[in-house]
């Protein structure tokens, strides 16, 4: 169960030449791969693409009628294995995965591919993660792009631009039998607007018309000496083949060139971002009119020389604006003016911030510099972000000191259902002691932050089982955890983690967070989701998986919010003889797909007038006594603070919010660590029956009675 449904939105993938689309980004991309008579599309999920397999997954129905085959990839490097359908037939397909991550997973696949070459168009969408708001390593997909010669698209954060992108790429491709990078940035997927929609092509071969012809050319195979001839092919034929295709088609744009005798040029996908800094400084619009030429580089590999050398003809000085580092382009830039013997002076990394997100503030800083040095009459104004911090006039009022700002890590949701698994773990560890805990890409990677302070490392996606591989020792007197979730275990952690520890008789402790999702990726469904997918196999239970590799000690908690029963089976699993590797599966749903499901229901039965009852969980003020350890130990945003009632004591007291999902952790916790009895569930009665009315009376007359005579000696004391 994705975390949202496109299933409105794909009825606009049916219109065709003529039509206006007003659209989102990931939605003109689908589009655009339509219109451009695709074959077959493959992809693994990961933000920001992470809706492009979403919306591909809810049009199901438009792709069959078209006869274009769709599939959810087990992994990114089987995503990029699928684009071997291309290489001898004239198949047009695209994959899509998460920039850097991914492309590391799919490497293999993708330096055969680019090293055979590609008969059909093949398109690889990246959702390029880069800068304040990545999850990942700082890393740029462009050294992938140069080390295994592949084009990179980087287009303007413009609907129509990224559409014509896309069509672009697969001829490209085809011209130059390259697979292409189509590199998207986060705004990029999820910006809005129009482009002219065409129709939709059905592809000229279908997968299926493909399979009943086989071809066969061993020239295309990887395998000496035809892997030799490829990298002359590389060189000699397909490279001048792109930079034909880039410069005849102009790809790249230039906009202003005789408008002065400076420049500045930038990877298409941070136009935007330029322009507003420019906007600012007051030499350009809204608009794009600019007052500065500029060169928009929306193929950022190749760099094609003469369209650089013309753009810097008769210019004294070019601005380069690229986002990251190493400065690849950079350099290749002074390579290129150098060997040309031009005089023109180039400038980047000097001017602007060395690595991290180029945001307006950083490009606007770099502008001014560059432009004060070389054109000064065209800034007309100073922004107001960059004038001193301590300016009245500032846009954000009074700057506020960061050493008073209290850092706020991200944690895991409301209800979730891994918090008891890492607060079982802690309450284990005052038994067995503190392990060494190696932690996996997902949700559960929150846990190494407060309170629970538990994982050391993280090697990759579902590389948790491996990344304590070597911490393997029999003279040890304790054994060390791995974590890993359920979309990790089936993306790589069987292969590359348990049967591992199995091949090498590991002795430690791998914990699977089965959450019934690819959860921190959207919630997607994997192989053992208990979901009914009509298109998909799922209910496969990873116990039955592990012990088929020959695990012999697993077990499965198949209710994650029985804290008392977490501990007991950690310290169990901790202490046990039992040679080999040990495995839990701790099972319970994604509390936020259970929400999608259940909110919708519950408030339908609501307006039904049906009997509806709602758990939530508080704490008794009168008990409570505002040690926190509650807190301390779950870490729930619904779990909080709050001014104490009793006058005499001045330390706030436990509170739960309105956002309380009725899980039941704080509870757990606080009798799993024998902590405080102030925790009471209640239960929330919607549309309430004649009984639900008389037993609520009763009780309040009940609870009345039993407090008159706490109300007489509190009476007495008062007036004593």
């Amino acid at each position: 169960m994705a975390e949202r449904s496109f299933a409105k939105e794909v009825g606009k993938l049916r219109e065709g030449a003529g039509s206006t689309l007003h659209v989102e980004g990931i939605l003109a991309v689908t589009k655009a791969l339509l219109q451009s008579g695709v074959a077959y599309v493959g992809g693994y999920q990961g933000a920001p693409i992470s809706h492009l397999m979403d919306v591909l997954g809810d049009s199901k129905e438009v792709l069959d009628e078209l006869g274009v085959y769709f599939e959810n990839s087990a992994s990114e490097a089987t995503a990029a294995a699928m684009l071997a359908a291309s290489v001898h037939y004239p198949l047009r397909g695209a994959v899509t995965w998460k920039s850097t991550v991914g492309t590391n997973v799919a490497s293999d696949a993708l330096a055969n591919l680019a090293s055979g070459g590609v008969t059909g168009g093949a398109l690889i969408i990246l959702g390029e993660d880069y800068g304040e708001g990545s999850s990942i390593m700082q890393e740029r997909s462009h050294a992938f792009a140069m080390k295994s010669q592949m084009w990179l698209l980087d287009p303007r954060p413009n609907i129509s631009a990224i559409v014509d992108a896309v069509e672009a790429g697969f001829e490209l491709s085809e011209a130059s039998n390259t697979p292409v990078f189509l590199e998207l940035r986060l705004r990029s997927c999820h910006l809005h607007g129009a482009f002219e929609a065409k129709d939709n092509k059905r592809p000229p071969l279908t997968v299926t018309e493909a399979m009943q012809q086989p071809v066969r050319d061993t020239s295309r195979i990887v395998l000496p000496p035809a892997s030799f001839a490829h990298e002359k092919e590389k060189l000699e034929d397909r490279w001048p083949a792109a930079v034909r295709f880039i410069t005849e088609r102009g790809l790249n744009e230039v906009f202003g060139n005789d408008l002065a005798d400076v420049g500045i040029i930038v990877q298409g996908g941070l136009y935007n971002t330029l322009n507003r800094s420019m906007e600012l400084l007051g030499c350009s619009d809204a608009f794009g009119h600019t007052q500065v030429p500029l060169y928009v580089m929306n193929v950022t590999y190749p760099v094609v020389d003469q369209e650089i050398i013309d753009f810097c003809a008769g210019k004294r000085a070019v601005l380069m604006i690229e986002e990251g580092q190493p400065d690849y382009i950079e350099q290749n830039l002074n390579a290129i003016l150098r060997r040309a013997e031009m005089p023109t002076k180039l400038h980047g990394k000097d001017m602007l911030a060395a690595g991290g997100e180029y945001t307006s503030l950083v490009v606007t800083r770099g502008v001014r510099a560059f432009l004060r040095t070389y054109l000064p009459q065209v800034i007309t104004h100073e922004p107001a972000l960059l004038r001193p911090a301590d300016a009245a006039a500032g846009p954000f009022g009074t700057p506020v000191d960061p050493q008073t700002v209290r850092p706020r890590p991200p944690g895991l949701c409301t209800g979730c259902p891994e918090r008891p698994i890492f607060s079982g773990l802690k309450l284990a560890e005052r038994e067995t002691g503190k392990h060494h805990i190696s932690a996996d890409i997902g949700c559960h990677l929150f846990a190494v932050n407060a309170p629970f302070d538990l994982g050391a490392t993280t090697m990759g996606y579902g590389l948790g089982s491996a990344g304590a591989a070597a911490l393997n020792s029999r003279d040890a007197d304790r054994r060390t955890i791995a974590v890993m979730g359920d979309g990790g275990f089936w993306h790589n952690g069987l292969t590359s983690g348990v049967s591992n520890a199995v091949f090498n008789k590991n002795d430690q402790l791998l914990v699977v967070v089965d959450n019934d999702y690819a959860a921190a990726t959207g919630g997607q469904d994997v192989p053992s989701s208990h979901a009914d997918v009509p298109t998909r196999s799922t209910r496969h239970p990873i116990e039955k998986a592990v012990r088929g590799v020959g695990v012999t000690w697993a077990k499965t908690i198949d209710n994650t919010y029985d804290v008392g029963t977490v501990r007991d089976t950690f310290v169990e699993a901790l202490t046990t003889d039992e040679p080999g590797p040990k495995v839990l599966v701790m099972q319970s749903e994604c509390q936020l797909n259970r929400q999608r499901r259940v909110k919708p229901q519950r408030a339908k039965a609501i307006k039904e007038g049906k009997r509806v009852v709602r758990e939530r969980f508080g704490v008794d003020p009168e008990t409570c006594t505002g040690d926190h350890a509650c807190i301390r130990i779950s870490g729930c945003p619904s779990l909080t603070i709050t001014a104490n009632p009793d006058p005499m004591r001045t330390d706030p007291i436990a509170t739960v919010l309105d956002s309380c999902v009725g899980c039941g952790v704080c509870g757990e916790n606080a009798h799993a660590a024998v902590l405080c009895p102030s925790f009471y569930r209640t239960d929330v009665v919607y549309n309430p029956t004649r009984v639900d009315r008389a037993l609520a009376r009763l009780r309040t007359w009940w609870i009345s009675v039993l407090g008159r005579g706490v109300e007489r000696r509190a009476a007495t004391l008062e007036a004593a």
